[in-house]
């Protein structure tokens, strides 16, 4: 064999670096591609970011708070309104990323306001289930109100000195005003801190949230915030390195939130109010009359044109932070948990307001407007006694007699005898169920729709909902059926045993509609739940000839200047499921309650010849409580305006209690004395009419260009 040329040989080392040579030289080329596509992606495609970044460098952009809207009545009047004052905030990272968490800033400040070094602490907490008030309920990024309604002379010493209070700044600020203190405060609601979560959540406040800014929380300051709060501005500046302002590079003004016109009347509000407080203390010491309502609606269009509650609140305190003592009477049983609007958030049973539903489901289901029915002083139905009250009869009489003197027998046997039809314990097939269905159909048993939070919907107890029930309270009643109440049982054996029978009943047959229910529903006791607006609702429904709407608080939305006005229309919610001829039927019966009937006694000397009102008084048991007093009625009867119910809690019969409170609201609006005024006694109606011509006024209150309102004169 040949040997290989000496020239032809190489190393085997020479050919591993000559192979390392060149991978290194592709490794080098690829890498400056790729820093060159890197450079093209930054350069090309991400130029407008970074070129947004690099002018933030250099730009600041800051949020121009909005002037929040006032709240009117129907005439211009102030509900709410704003006032500038002086708050002292805190920033809570900066406070908090201190080595002490801020505390000798506090205190160093506490000085200076005259305030405890323990209560300022106590506000810059953030409130949390375990937190105790006062706290801060907004978002930490927001500044922290430690002060408001500040001296002058005070936050000058505070921005004089922001060397040694350290994330500590004091402003003026737009606040919210109540000139009429608490009257209407339910309905009007109050404003607080947004919620980090809140800000989080809701797009429209992130572009639109100053960091100072509240959200309403109640009534319609929530309902309406979005309107009332306007559109904040935009300021853009031009800063150094040392983040000084150099100059002002853009600016977008605020847009002010439009000033809302409610339906209310202010005079006929005060007046509801005061008639309720007044009524209520007539009531006691007889009866705890310890909460109530009176709602007065324009039947023709929904409108509230008063809304009381009581007891009520003064929503200023919510002003600066509120403390755990008042915030825990607010929601507290014993003083009669103010917050809560007992108009749209109470519900009770109706009593006897509840029979025009009752009536109009029997017309509309096969009994005779023309026949007559027997009314004894009581009635035994399935092995059970019902008596009238205080066990009066009145021997055959029609329905209509049967609402003017309120016969509860007429309407047990109804109650009954509809009950019957539809298989009593064991329907077969689809039940009619003509009363629930009607009492629906009235508006009972689901929200009004009305523009306010947290209405209630009330319960109108059917089949269906008795099952249900029965089977969310099963286990319970099992369980106590089969051991009974022993913590009952040490004090009251008796008592002890009746409620082991019962539970045990429950247990096994409690999904059963019973006859005894059936006759309770008729005339608006035993399950039956309304709200006192929903029952004022209905009665504007039978006063109007069947339109049921939605009521309304808010009337129209008008820009700060004027120039733009927004009326909330009307809404038709639905009409009564009720022939002309059962409706016209109603409107007479209702028409002599206040003449010749249970409400007769309450209206003694009222001029019905001027204006004829037409109700119905309703007087309600509930287990272990009081009977509470209802009156719903509208008014005039020929041609009907206004539509009033009113509620006492534990009040008394509705002719005793709640008819009066409703006859001196209609002396009111109308001007009419009342006997004690005529016989020089200091009656309490007015001698002038609250709404002159006896209706809401058609005009809306005037804004000028400037700003400021045209009062309508009435």
């Amino acid at each position: 064999m040949r040997a290989a040329p000496v020239d032809d040989f190489e190393p085997p080392g020479r050919r591993l670096g000559r192979a390392g040579l060149v991978i290194a030289q592709v490794l080098v080329v690829t890498l400056f591609a790729f820093l060159a596509a890197r450079l093209w992606y930054l350069q090309v495609p991400m130029w407008d970011h970074y070129r947004e970044m690099a002018m933030a460098n250099h730009h600041q952009q800051l949020i121009v708070p909005a002037t929040r809207g006032q709240i009117l009545d129907a005439t211009g009047r102030p509900l709410v309104n704003n006032r500038t004052e002086l708050v002292v905030s805190g920033d809570y990272h900066e406070l908090m990323g201190m080595k002490d968490n801020g505390r000798k800033v506090l205190s160093d400040l506490s000085e200076v306001l005259d305030v405890s070094p323990e209560k300022l602490q106590q506000r810059m907490r953030l409130c949390g289930p375990e937190v105790s008030r006062p706290c801060w309920p907004g978002s930490p990024y927001q500044p922290v109100t430690l002060a408001d309604d500040v001296e002058p002379s005070v936050a000058l010493q505070i921005m004089e000195r922001a060397g040694d209070f350290p994330g500590i700044s004091a402003q003026a600020h737009a606040v919210r005003s109540y000139p009429q203190g608490g009257h209407a405060a339910q309905l009007v609601g109050y404003l607080q801190p947004i919620t980090q979560e809140e800000l989080e959540a809701r797009e429209d406040l992130r572009t639109q949230f100053t960091g100072i800014d509240q959200v309403g929380r109640d009534g319609v300051e929530a309902s309406y915030d979005a309107q009332l709060r306007g559109d904040a501005g935009k300021r853009v500046l031009g800063v150094n390195n040392h983040g000084e302002v150099m100059e002002v590079i853009s600016e977008t003004p605020p847009e002010p939130g439009m000033h809302l016109v409610t339906h209310i009347d202010l005079g006929v509000q005060k007046l509801a109010e005061k008639a309720l407080a007044e009524g209520m203390a007539k009531a006691r010491p007889r009866y705890k009359a310890d909460s109530g309502a009176a709602v007065v609606l324009d039947v023709r269009t929904g409108g509230v044109v008063a809304m009381a509650s009581l007891p009520t609140y003064d929503p200023a305190i919510w002003r600066g932070g509120i403390d755990q003592e008042t915030f825990d009477e607010m929601l507290s049983e014993e003083a009669g948990e103010p917050l809560l609007s007992r108009a749209v958030q109470g519900t009770y049973p109706p009593g006897s307001t509840f029979k025009v539903s009752s009536l109009a489901a029997a017309a509309e289901n096969g009994y005779s407007l023309r026949s007559t029915y027997a009314c004894p002083g009581s009635v035994n139905l399935a092995g059970q006694n019902y008596q009238n009250y205080a066990g009066q009869g009145h021997g055959p009489i029609s329905l209509h007699k049967a609402i003017v003197v309120s016969c509860n027998t007429v309407f047990y046997n109804l109650g009954y005898q509809m009950w019957k039809q539809d298989g009593g314990l064991y329907p077969e097939g689809e039940p009619e169920e003509a009363m629930a269905n009607m009492a629906r159909g009235f508006g009972f048993g689901s929200p009004t729709g009305i523009d306010l939070p947290y209405e209630t919907s009330g319960r109108i107890p059917d089949r269906e909902w008795k099952r249900t029930f029965w089977q969310e309270t099963r286990e319970n009643n099992c369980h106590r059926g089969e051991h009974g109440y022993p913590e009952v049982a040490k004090t009251d054996p008796s008592r002890a045993a009746y409620l082991k029978l019962l539970a045990y009943e429950q247990c096994v047959e409690g999904f059963q509609w019973r006859a005894n229910e059936a006759v309770n529903f008729s005339i608006g006791q035993g399950d039956v739940l309304v709200t006192p607006l929903q029952l004022a609702n209905a009665y504007a429904a039978v006063a109007n000839g069947g339109t049921l709407h939605e009521p309304r608080i808010g009337r129209a939305l008008v820009s700060a200047d004027g120039s733009k006005v927004k009326e909330i229309e009307p809404v038709v919610r639905d009409r009564l499921p009720v022939s002309d001829k059962t409706l016209e039927y109603l409107q007479k019966a209702l028409t002599e309650v206040p003449k010749k009937g249970t409400a007769a006694g309450a209206f003694a000397g009222f001029p019905q010849d001027k204006v004829s009102v037409a109700g119905k008084t309703g007087s309600a048991d509930v287990q272990g409580r009081q009977v509470s007093s209802w009156f719903a009625s509208y008014a005039p009867a020929d041609d009907p305006q206004f539509a009033i119910a009113v509620l006492v809690s534990q009040g008394g019969t509705g002719g005793m209690t709640a008819a009066p409170i409703a006859r001196e609201i209609y002396e009111g609006i109308y001007g009419f004395e009342s006997p004690g005024q005529a016989e020089g006694e200091g009656g309490s109606g007015p001698a002038e009419p609250l709404l002159p011509g006896g209706e809401p006024p058609e005009d809306l209150p005037a804004i000028r260009p400037d700003g400021s309102i045209d009062v309508l004169d009435r």
